[in-house]
């Protein structure tokens, strides 16, 4: 099932979604509507509220609160780009000028906080206890995962397995709350709620890899942000990760002084060294490790058309281009 036949398949769901976040963006204070609505507009594929839908409806859960969950899930990952992009100086995301370029980082940050507390308060609101621990839980390895990826930052030391937690917490987490809250919503077995957990950690950590690629393969109009990002902000991605362990004296001392020094103009001679090593090719690998895995753990879900939706978003989030 391709995107486009999954996004009609939870087209009814996600306009619920859009109306409850709409909903949560108001606020008295006309810079945070502003920049909410900015942001809304802005796009992006929404695929960890989709993932909420699809779990929720593959466990047979018939009411509609899991539009909350999932309004609650992408209001949390709006606030974490808001912070993400204050963070690393982020000019462009999605093919606009990011909410920091435009209001400030005081802004961006405050109008994140914001998004945190309200996400809670629509939380707490579904008076789910296991629901709000998972979210406690998910923002806590998220900022973690923020913290150790500024620690590694111009660090051309930090190993695949460093990489990989970072991943997994910043980006994975929250795709794996998503498919959880689905499980947990249609009151399903601890068994079959960790299943769904651990598809959305596969699928989320595949997800960030094909991204991490992305950075080395796209042009800026195609990936939404500008190329080389990773690069100029001196965050040893996998592909740099490899290339520094396979590379020649030479292409290392170069890999390793443009890391530590977050240097983009080097990005023709940092692409061939990678295209060399094939450190591509040992990322696509790792990347299709991972989905691999994801679709394993669907054999725990029962046959319907949103199973084939979870699988669908397996092969886009690895074989996407944009």
């Amino acid at each position: 099932m391709n995107l486009t036949a999954i996004l009609a398949l939870v087209a009814t769901d996600m306009a619920g979604v859009n109306s409850h976040i709409r909903e949560n963006m108001r606020s008295e204070v006309g810079l945070i509507e502003q920049m909410g609505e900015y942001i809304i507009a802005g796009g992006g594929k929404r695929l960890r509220p989709v993932v909420a839908i699809l779990a929720a409806k593959a466990c047979g859960y018939p009411e509609d609160r899991h539009q909350v969950a999932a309004a609650v899930i992408e209001i949390i990952h709006t606030a974490t780009l808001l912070h993400d992009d204050v963070v690393d100086a982020s000019e462009l995301r999605r093919g606009q000028e990011t909410a920091n370029s435009i209001w400030g980082n005081e802004s961006a940050v405050l109008v994140g906080d914001f998004l945190f507390s309200r996400a809670f308060e629509m939380a707490i609101a579904m008076n789910d206890a296991r629901v709000m621990q998972i979210l406690a839980s998910t923002i806590n390895r998220i900022t973690e995962g923020e913290v150790m990826q500024l620690l590694y930052c111009n660090e051309p030391d930090t190993t695949e397995q460093q990489y990989m937690t970072v991943i997994q917490c910043k980006t994975a987490k929250l795709f794996e709350a998503a498919a959880q809250i689905g499980a947990v919503l249609a009151n399903k077995e601890a068994s079959q709620e960790a299943s769904l957990g651990a598809y959305g950690m596969h699928l989320g950590t595949a997800f960030q890899v094909a991204d991490d690629l992305l950075d080395y393969r796209a042009d800026s109009e195609t990936l939404g942000k500008n190329v080389g990002d990773d690069l100029a902000e001196g965050k040893p991605t996998l592909p740099i990760i490899y290339a520094l362990q396979q590379g020649s004296a030479t292409q290392v001392a170069l890999l390793r002084q443009v890391i530590e020094n977050g240097d983009r103009q080097k990005l023709e001679q940092v692409v061939e060294i990678i295209e060399e090593t094939k450190a591509l090719d040992y990322a696509q690998a790792v990347m299709l490790r991972e989905s691999e895995k994801a679709t394993e753990t669907l054999a725990a879900i029962p046959d319907s058309e949103y199973k084939m939706a979870l699988q669908g978003l397996i092969e886009f989030s690895v074989a996407r281009l944009y």
